[in-house]
């Protein structure tokens, strides 16, 4: 009996170690040689298709970027920002030394002089005075008198204040100076250093590059956005191209080179062109011209060649890239855990765990996006409340309806983006074909 039963035990545990093995081919077979780390099992074919995705992207915007690249330029100073000899103004530091009411008409008003102004030569008017300190330039040390009415919209300048001073020279070669505006440089350098503190204390390492990343998107924005625009290039591929530049730099920066970041890259980069169609739907449709605002005005009137509805879409297209970030790249970590917390659930069951979490964020970032385009509309809504206009015209108002479709436009891409990029993520977190790990194997995570 118990030699009978010693054979048929030996082939048990052969069959147990055939079984075993199998199963660690079968993982092995479905990419868990990439676990090491990483948040679950993946896929060779899906990681190749995402991978390759991205890099026929980058090809392209590498192209786009050279063929868009800004060229040699010479343009004018507009006028509103020119000397009187045509120049660009130039601004200096100062410091309001004395300040008040006083009689109007000093022969010394907007000169440069040492010790006291020179008193007006007849009895004038009074308005408001005030003795500056020249701080900086080729007249540091001397002082120089502003005199105007007090209304709206003039300064209130206050003894100590620190201002910047525009110089320029007048017709008969005499320098004069001006108010520009009153002295940030100081203050606005803490907060940015208290905020790049806070940052970098709480999120560590990750947030240093999420820095990193911040900054190289303005960098794109100056050095290729802004003169491919001034130089006439077409407003949409320079925006999809700049936009697709600063995703690429700034994801994989904060969040690292790996496959959750590039599902949240694709299905970003998918989103952005998106949201590039919608914009130029609701400008198009709604025939927003951007005229209503100031700027855009100055534009047209000395830079001709600059399209102000192109110039428009483009704030579109680059103002979605941020709402549009934050959602994919939440959505994509959130795929990956579940799939590592849940080794046994389904591809539908991790994503459908996934959009869960999705739709909590679209309700909070949607009204979270309105609200943000209804604050900076605050002083305008408040004028259009006491002009007697009704509800209907004051919502129809151009300058009401690009906020208003701005927030349509960066609400649909982004309520777009999350079942897109989930599915991307989920794709690689649940590759097809996958089959969950036994306990204690080698590969399991």
């Amino acid at each position: 009996m118990q030699s009978d039963s010693t054979p048929g035990q030996g082939t048990g545990d052969s069959e147990n170690e055939a079984r075993a093995r199998a199963s660690d081919a079968s993982a092995a077979g479905h990419g868990h040689s990439h676990g090491h780390g990483g948040p679950a099992p993946l896929g060779p074919l899906a990681a190749r298709v995402v991978v390759g995705l991205l890099i026929i992207i980058a090809i392209v915007v590498a192209i786009g970027a050279a063929v868009l690249w800004p060229g040699p330029q010479r343009v004018d100073v507009p006028l509103p920002f020119q000397t009187a000899t045509g120049e660009a103004v130039e601004t200096e530091a100062g410091t309001v030394v004395e300040s008040g009411l006083g009689p109007c008409g000093s022969p010394d008003a907007s000169m440069v002089f040492s010790g006291g102004p020179q008193p007006p030569p007849g009895i004038g008017y009074e308005c408001f005075r005030a003795v500056v300190s020249i701080d900086s330039g080729a007249d540091a040390g001397r002082l120089t008198l502003f005199e105007w009415v007090p209304g709206p919209g003039q300064p209130n300048l206050q003894q100590g204040d620190s201002i910047r001073l525009v110089r320029g020279t007048d017709a008969t070669g005499l320098t004069r100076y001006g108010f520009y505006d009153y002295e940030r440089g100081v203050p606005l350098t803490l907060l940015a250093f208290a905020f790049a503190a806070i940052v970098v204390l709480v999120a560590r390492w990750r947030g240093f590059r999420a820095l990193l990343g911040i900054f190289l998107a303005f960098l794109v924005l100056v050095m290729f956005v802004l003169p491919a625009l001034l130089d006439g290039k077409p407003a949409v591929p320079v925006a999809l191209v700049g936009g697709a530049i600063i995703l690429y730099a700034a994801l994989y920066l904060a969040h690292g080179v790996n496959l959750r970041t590039s599902s949240a890259l694709l299905g970003t980069l998918t989103s952005l062109v998106l949201a590039a169609v919608l914009s130029w739907l609701a400008i198009e449709s709604l025939t927003l011209t951007g005229l209503s605002e100031e700027q855009n005005t100055q534009i047209q009137a000395y830079l001709q060649h600059v399209s102000i509805s192109g110039l428009l879409l483009a704030g579109f297209i680059i103002g979605s890239l941020g709402v549009l970030n934050d959602v994919t790249i939440t959505q994509a970590a959130t795929a990956f855990e579940l799939a590592r917390l849940e080794p046994e659930a389904s591809r539908t069951s991790v994503f459908s765990a996934t959009m869960r979490v999705g739709r909590d964020h679209i309700a909070s970032t949607v009204y979270t996006l309105v609200l943000a385009y209804a604050g900076s509309a605050l002083p305008l809504l408040l004028l259009f409340s006491v002009a007697g206009r009704s509800l209907g015209d004051v919502i129809t108002s151009e300058i009401v309806a690009i906020e208003l479709a701005r927030s349509f436009v960066g609400g649909i891409a982004l309520t777009l983006s999350v079942p897109l990029t989930s599915f991307i993520a989920v794709l690689l977190a649940r590759p097809p074909g996958y089959l969950p790990q036994p306990e204690g194997s080698v590969n399991s995570q």
